[in-house]
């Protein structure tokens, strides 16, 4: 059975690639491949349905489920007076924190004048896996969107008190939001800090030269390092019998690495997924085995 997987604004070349499957739709590509790395949204089992009129697609789209997004692939109009029909939902920007919405949001696009392609579970709750947040001009980079998105999916976070750890973390933006969250976070790199940004301890040094701390909460790395670099600092922590949850977003140098994104999944209790706020990256999520990854 095929999924169809979403590719991310600006990286289809990347998720085609991938998948190696010529059955496209811009961004959409129907595959039987399990969980590609480039794909930002999965239409799980979409099927095929034909229908008569307006009326008649937003009836059968009610019968399969109940919120819908509309993929505007081709014929634009037509599917906008068919998304019409079906019950609203607002797409305002959300507050951080926020609970990731409970009820499933399906995906569905129009094939032609009289079928359209649909699949009432998909893997993000969001349109087409991009949520939107009220945004804040305080931290010095929009790179805390990555953060937010993240908790907002997994439905976990660091709590008030926790310890936390962040490498590479000039110029402040996550450490910002770990703040925020009322955690502790140390944070460590070369470079300084934005003025603005305060965390519990600064270290100015190389954060790869860092010994594993066995009181770290959640491990943070937002470096601009090769992959290769920071799977093998990850490798001596976990080593080191480290229970940190840890949060890494990979990096790529031209062609993505898929043998080194491999090799972070099979750590027990991780996962890598790109964000709709990544770019020409993946982030790496591993929640220790004692947690529970929603």
């Amino acid at each position: 059975m095929k999924n169809g997987y979403l590719a991310p604004e600006g990286f289809a070349e990347q998720l085609a690639a991938e998948l190696g499957t010529t059955e496209r739709y811009d961004r959409l590509f129907l595959s039987s491949a399990k969980k590609p790395l480039w794909a930002q949204n999965t239409w799980i089992e979409p099927r095929i349905l034909s229908f008569s009129s307006v009326s008649d697609a937003a009836k059968k789209l009610r019968e399969l489920g109940s919120l819908w997004a509309f993929y505007p692939h081709q014929l634009v109009r037509k599917g906008s007076l068919i998304q019409e029909k079906l019950p609203y939902f607002s797409q305002k920007p959300l507050p951080f924190p926020c609970k990731r919405p409970a009820a499933p949001l399906g995906s569905w696009m129009l094939l032609d004048e009289k079928t359209l392609l649909a699949s009432p579970v998909c893997s993000s709750p969001f349109p087409h896996g991009e949520p939107h947040f009220l945004e804040t001009k305080v931290p010095p980079s929009r790179a805390y969107l990555k953060l937010w998105e993240l908790f907002t999916l997994i439905g976990t976070m660091p709590k008030p008190g926790d310890l936390c750890l962040e490498i590479g973390a000039s110029p402040g933006s996550w450490t910002w939001v770990l703040s925020q969250l009322g955690a502790r976070v140390i944070a460590v790199d070369r470079a300084p800090l934005a003025p603005e940004i305060t965390p519990h301890s600064f270290l100015r040094q190389d954060a790869f030269a860092l010994e594993p701390m066995q009181d770290i909460a959640w491990l943070f790395s937002d470096a601009a390092c090769t992959p290769e670099k920071l799977l093998r600092w990850v490798e001596k922590w976990l080593s080191a019998k480290s229970n940190a949850n840890m949060v890494c977003t990979l990096k790529f140098q031209g062609k993505t690495d898929y043998a080194i994104a491999r090799e972070f999944e099979k750590i027990e209790g991780s996962a890598t997924l790109h964000l709709s706020h990544n770019k020409h990256e993946l982030t790496w999520i591993r929640i220790n085995p004692s947690g529970k990854m929603n």
